[in-house]
């Protein structure tokens, strides 16, 4: 098995990257803006971030790195059972919080709706599912997405099933497998892309196996730029780094995406990775990384509730265009407030609770083997 697995863990020292953090918040960021940019342009190539959607790949790669640095010299010691108590205390609550605001603004959105196409068991059975991420497309009203109430958990899901795979296998395997891997699933990044012209999917019924392609190599690409140390020390900062990652989402949407966003996922976000861990932070921008890092998670599992009444309210009154980026600045400031409500008054006090709890139980544990 991993015979060189002591070579391949060269970072002794757990610094912090501060910068990968504040590269996480501008991805996030990057997702809620092209999500009110999907109702305003219905036609993708007049989406000044039609790419925004990218950012998802970007956070599955940062996943592999930031997984193997965490874990790959400790999971073994800690066990299987405390390394996915640990995930779930880290990515559940903010599952649940976006389940449940998504089910009150399916509710009581106040621009449109069709409650009474779906009976109150089909709208029970849904956020059941929502809650504990069991894939369900039957919602007309929300586009069929996987999880109706909360259209992002779907990279959620692929997140879980990663974390499973690492703790089972992806962590005991020799470098020279997982460059194997990465290998065989960039192969399947470019079948999905070619075959659908582009890497949009893995919300949906029918694109639901893009998803497992999507992070299968984005994860593995992480990964093994921690495994192999590819770490590219050079003095960009966060800003430079940032104005890089936007690029990406920016860039012209055209009957290329087939080819452009394959190389994109395959080449240059594992290259911003690499580039974001070995950056030297400006002092005064660490604080700015530090919040970036730590509102990203429950921006991206509070926003898309908020999306849906945006969505019905743009398609029923038609806003102009001064109208319409008044309500979209506003809307960002508004949501990036109350993202940063839910991690202070929920997200960080709950995950507190629950570590304290394992930690309490797994001193008991200890005593009584003692």
């Amino acid at each position: 098995m991993d015979t060189d697995k002591t070579k391949a863990l060269p970072l002794q020292t757990k610094q912090h990257f501060e910068i990968l953090d504040g590269l996480r918040g501008v991805a996030a960021l990057a997702v809620v803006v092209f999500h009110f940019m999907e109702w305003v342009f219905t036609d993708p190539s007049k989406n000044f971030i039609g790419h925004g959607f990218l950012a998802v790949d970007f956070f599955f790669c940062l996943s592999g790195f930031v997984i193997g640095y965490a874990y790959d010299n400790r999971i073994a010691k800690m066990g299987m059972l405390n390394f996915f108590s640990s995930r779930i205390i880290r990515l559940h609550p903010l599952v649940i919080a976006g389940s449940v605001l998504g089910l009150l603004t399916f509710l009581f959105d106040p621009f449109g709706g069709h409650l009474e196409l779906y009976s109150t068991g089909k709208i029970i059975l849904t956020f059941f599912c929502s809650l504990f991420l069991i894939p369900l497309p039957v919602i007309a009203d929300r586009g069929f997405n996987l999880f109706s109430f909360n259209a992002p958990a779907w990279s959620l899901f692929w997140e879980y099933v990663a974390n499973i795979v690492y703790a089972f296998v992806l962590y005991r395997i020799a470098r020279g497998y997982l460059l194997l891997l990465t290998l065989l699933s960039a192969v399947a990044i470019c079948y999905v892309a070619y075959h659908s012209g582009n890497l949009l999917g893995g919300w949906s019924g029918p694109t639901f196996w893009d998803g497992g392609v999507r992070i299968s190599y984005s994860f593995l690409a992480g990964l093994l730029i921690y495994r192999s140390n590819w770490i590219i020390k050079n003095r960009l900062g966060f800003t430079g780094l940032a104005i890089l990652l936007l690029l990406a989402f920016v860039m012209p949407f055209s009957k290329w995406n087939w080819l452009s966003e394959p190389l994109i996922v395959l080449f240059y976000f594992p290259f911003l990775v690499a580039l974001g861990a070995g950056a030297i932070l400006a002092p005064d921008l660490k604080k700015v990384c530090i919040f970036s890092g730590k509102i990203s998670y429950p921006l991206y599992m509070t926003h898309y509730a908020v999306l849906w009444m945006f969505g019905n309210y743009y398609t029923s009154h038609k806003p102009g265009n001064m109208q319409l980026t008044f309500i979209i600045i506003s809307g960002l400031i508004l949501l990036v407030g109350a993202a940063y409500l839910v991690m202070v008054f929920y997200d960080i006090p709950v995950r507190k609770y629950l570590s304290d709890k394992r930690n309490e139980r797994y001193a008991r544990q200890k005593a009584g083997d003692v």
